[in-house]
């Protein structure tokens, strides 16, 4: 074999940081071992895999064609490692998960803290990203499971019910919204929003809907987490929307007024999805099934 996991690792590294010298450091490789080593698959494969360029280094056609490969070699060894070691010292492996904004932050921390104490030698890398984005990650084989809208087509995939999403208007007490009962998302747009950070995937489907409405959503300011913009709101800096769970946590501690949006995208059905389920390594399965939707769960 003209080259072998290490290679493939870093070669993945490399392609992912835009850099050889990062890859290096994230292979923990010296820069010459790693230049070697890159040199050497060329040469090996006969087929250029890099462009080097002044700002780093990006792949080839062939070097996409590699990273492919790659992923799908190391998730079958990590599949291997994981389920043969599970009859020693408990499962091990890396996941890589993509999720919006509330998934991350209302759901995850909480579903998630079993599992990493049954399995300490298993990591997990969240990232926040847009559905279509999750998508294209998880089909690329850059990501191992995603969390999407139901709406959301997804190809080959395979889906698993996970949460359901409900979004609410929340304002001060002192605010002219606050003694509505509900209220349709473009009635909103007309006050001033304390809105998440740029970026956040609630935020762009916010944004998405108003366009769709012929309005805009006018920021005041634009805050990271759900406790922050809520602090805010209730301080009549502006009105936000945010998930009805993450409402219902901070009125415990905060004069909010909760109104219910009564546009239907409010409310979502968010979806796991993954590439086929069945050959993929033990700690992800057991991730998924832990992850699933429980049977007759309530709208959060």
């Amino acid at each position: 074999m003209p080259f072998d996991l290490t290679d493939l690792r870093l070669f993945v590294h490399v392609v992912e940081s835009g850099s050889i010298t990062a890859g290096a450091e994230q292979s923990y490789l010296a820069l010459a071992s790693a230049s070697g080593r890159i040199r050497n698959m060329e040469e090996a494969l006969g087929v250029r895999l890099l462009v080097r360029g002044r700002r780093g280094v990006s792949p080839t056609e062939a070097g996409n064609e590699l990273v492919r490969h790659a992923h799908s070699i190391m998730r079958q060894w990590e599949r291997m490692v994981g389920d043969v070691s599970q009859y020693a010292h408990g499962l091990k492996g890396h996941i890589r998960l993509l999720c919006n904004t509330a998934t991350i932050t209302e759901f995850l921390p909480e579903i998630l803290i079993p599992y990493l104490t049954a399995h300490p030698n298993v990591g997990i890398d969240v990232q926040e990203r847009l559905s279509n984005e999750v998508v294209q990650y998880v089909l690329e084989e850059k990501a191992d499971v995603g969390v999407v809208a139901q709406s959301t087509e997804v190809g080959e995939l395979e889906t698993f019910p996970f949460r359901k999403l409900k979004l609410v208007l929340v304002t001060s007490p002192e605010h002219p919204l606050a003694k509505r009962n509900s209220i349709a998302f473009a009635e909103t747009l007309s006050y001033d929003f304390v809105g998440l950070a740029e970026g956040s995937s609630i935020q762009k489907y916010l944004e998405s809907h108003a366009s769709k409405a012929g309005g805009r959503v006018n920021y005041r300011i634009r805050l990271r987490g759900f406790i922050a913009v809520s602090r805010l709101v209730m301080n009549n800096v502006g009105i936000g929307v945010i998930p009805e769970s993450a409402a219902l946590h901070c009125q415990e501690s905060m004069h909010l007024q909760i109104i219910q949006l009564t546009d239907p995208w409010a409310t979502r059905q968010l979806m796991l999805c993954l590439r086929d389920f069945a050959h993929q390594p033990l700690h992800i399965r057991e991730l998924v099934e832990l992850l699933k939707e429980p049977v007759n769960a309530s709208v959060l």
